[in-house]
């Protein structure tokens, strides 16, 4: 490979990973053919975009665009997929259903939502992570939850108060 087509590649690296904020390196290499083309169709069906790179382009593109965490370039050895992703935890799910039939893709890191997650121990959190949204979705409805409560009880004294006074309205014209 010239000296431009590194370029090349480093840049188109650098691209996808300025455009996609999360984005997580596992290692395919023992996944036959057949697979490897189940893998690829499971993450275009779930918006996720798979690359396989080589760990010194890799390591420059993540230097181009200031990611180059030191947690993160160490775990760039041997064989090392790029999962490109808009969604912090859909390639992690995507690779624990994918373990169900096979020991692979191992999960070298990961790059989500602003943290670095480093060995496959981390799935099940990376699993569990939260979007953005989801947290302030959660925080919305804790927040909405006692004024409901208020709410309720004014109503259910309301309900009441309606009744005593059709009660003492009905004995007065009697």
């Amino acid at each position: 490979m010239t000296k431009e087509e590194k370029m090349v590649v480093i840049d188109s690296l650098a691209e996808q990973l300025r455009t996609y904020p999360h984005f997580y390196f596992a290692d395919i290499e023992a996944l036959n053919a057949e697979q490897t083309a189940a893998l690829r169709r499971k993450c275009f069906e779930s918006d996720v975009k798979l690359v396989v790179v080589k760990n010194t382009l890799l390591s420059k593109a993540l230097e181009k665009v200031e990611k180059a965490d030191a947690d993160l370039v160490k775990v760039l050895e041997g064989p090392t997929s790029v999962l490109f992703t808009h969604v912090a935890k859909t390639p992690a799910v995507l690779i624990r259903d994918f373990r169900k039939k096979s020991d692979k893709p191992v999960l070298k890191a990961a790059f989500a939502e602003g943290c670095v997650y480093v060995g496959d121990d981390k799935l099940d959190a990376l699993c569990n992570i939260k979007s953005k949204e989801e947290l302030i979705a959660d925080i919305i409805a804790l927040l909405q939850s006692p004024a409901k409560n208020v709410i309720s009880a004014l109503q259910a004294n309301a309900g009441q108060k309606i009744a005593g006074l059709v009660k003492t309205l009905e004995t007065r014209n009697n």
